[in-house]
């Protein structure tokens, strides 16, 4: 997300890097970039003003920190706007309420809401330690209460089954007393898609709103929309008090139009991202993050986190335990860090969040796509126990059968093999001493000079 504006506004504000001051000159020229950076991303253009307006006016107020530069003052300016855009402080949810605090998900058809509502609920089991319960209003959409039942037991959490012939508020009513009798902390009830000039459809949410007095009614609503996702929320919050939004799909945005804009035409915070099709795939809304990432600046906060949740702990220690024993980073071992680094979204997934990396996303996606770790894995998966503890023995008629039976070339299997042998130098400087600072200028030396002679920009 956000790939072309980061892009464009990092390529802007470096101009400002070498200026020994700010002035009204190269102010209106970086500004005049921003504005059309902004709009590109398909902000809305009433934000677009506003926020041009309020770097303008702090820049040549002089609100510079004597510590840094004039190019470093004024992007901090424009991170400080970015993040009072995108709503502030936390955004988290309410659920300060008598249990089952009742969340109820609204939105236009097609968005992925029964989904997003799969997502919170796993969401809220895994990182805030609740007991969740399941439930679908939707009776109109064919199987939308099979789905989200199925759902319910993918991500391990209590549904309430309900039918097609009942009320969606009598739904409402039972389910919340069936999350009362399971003594559920949080009952999720999802609706039926709707469109927002549909007035007998948003009567019937209304009453169903009316019915459980939630603690939180989200919008759900597709990011690739754009400022549309925003005017549609409006539309919605006219008829519906929303407490916040959730914006999906937000993995195949890049411009970022929809997460700039929502708050500053509905006043209502976004909550959180969708970032993918799988039930683990929902990050919670931090603007301040988010900021940092759009100016190329990384989320490592994010990253953390998201390495705590989803790097495997023993297989870790193992492999640490091992390292400092002194033993051989075999292709075992490599196969570990390839699954690992998949849940953790992949070689871009990563450079999105480091610190001055994020504009490398396209470079090394392109790299990476002719040899993905899915083909890595596979020609590791086609070897013998023995070729993968001992690389060493893989000869020329050991690679033939193994192209064969990953369905790869000779020259796939050697280029993972130079890979592993990279990797492995790397590993054994990490455990020496000093060993990480070694292995980050070796890294570091890598990016300059890539095989190919291209140096990353």
């Amino acid at each position: 997300m956000f790939e072309s504006l980061s892009e464009r506004l990092t390529g802007t504000l470096s101009k400002l890097s070498g200026k020994a001051r700010l002035n009204e000159e190269n102010i209106s020229e970086t500004l005049r970039e921003v504005r059309t950076a902004l709009l590109e991303a398909d902000v809305a253009l009433s934000v677009v003003k506003q926020f041009v307006e309020q770097v303008r006016l702090r820049a040549i107020g002089q609100e510079i920190d004597t510590s840094l530069s004039p190019g470093q003052a004024f992007v901090k300016i424009v991170n400080d706007e970015l993040v009072a855009t995108m709503g502030g402080g936390e955004n988290g949810l309410d659920l300060a309420t008598q249990p089952p605090a009742v969340i109820l998900m609204a939105g236009l058809q097609g968005v992925g809401k029964t989904t997003t509502a799969a997502k919170l609920a796993l969401f809220l089991r895994q990182r805030e330690n609740r007991k969740v319960m399941l439930a679908s209003a939707d009776v109109y959409r064919p199987a939308a209460i099979d789905q989200l039942k199925t759902l319910a037991a993918e991500v391990e959490v209590d549904f309430f089954d309900s039918t097609t012939d009942q009320k969606p508020e009598q739904i409402a009513r039972d389910a919340v007393a069936e999350a009362r009798r399971q003594f559920a902390d949080v009952l999720i009830l999802d609706t039926a898609g709707r469109l927002a000039v549909d007035d007998e459809m948003m009567n019937e949410i209304s009453v169903v709103h009316e019915t459980v007095g939630p603690a939180e009614t989200l919008f759900v609503v597709d990011a690739m929309t754009g400022q549309d996702a925003a005017n549609t929320a409006q539309a919605f919050n006219d008829v519906l008090p929303l407490t916040g939004v959730v914006l999906t799909k937000a993995d195949g945005d890049a411009r970022g139009g929809a997460a700039l804009s929502v708050r500053a035409i509905t006043g209502k915070p976004i909550k959180f991202l969708g970032m993918g099709e799988k039930v683990d795939a929902l990050e919670a809304f931090h603007p301040d993050r988010i900021a940092s990432r759009i100016l190329g600046m990384g989320d490592v906060l994010s990253l953390i986190e998201e390495a705590e949740r989803k790097v495997d702990k023993k297989k870790a220690q193992k492999l640490a335990r091992k390292m400092r024993k002194g033993q051989k980073f075999d292709l075992e071992d490599f196969r570990d860090q390839i699954q690992q680094m998949n849940n953790m979204g992949g070689v871009t997934g990563l450079l999105d969040k480091l610190p001055g990396m994020g504009n490398m996303n396209q470079t090394m996606a392109d790299k990476f796509e002719a040899n993905p770790f899915g083909q890595m894995e596979v020609i590791i998966n086609s070897m013998t126990p023995h070729e993968r503890h001992y690389p060493d023995v893989i000869s020329g008629s050991r690679k033939k059968r193994i192209a064969n039976g990953s369905g790869t070339q000779i020259q796939d299997v050697n280029r993972l093999l130079k890979q592993h042998k990279q990797m492995q130098k790397m590993m054994r400087k990490m455990s020496k001493k000093g060993g990480m600072a070694n292995m980050m200028r070796g890294l570091g030396s890598a990016m300059q000079h890539p095989p190919s002679g291209r140096r990353f920009r």
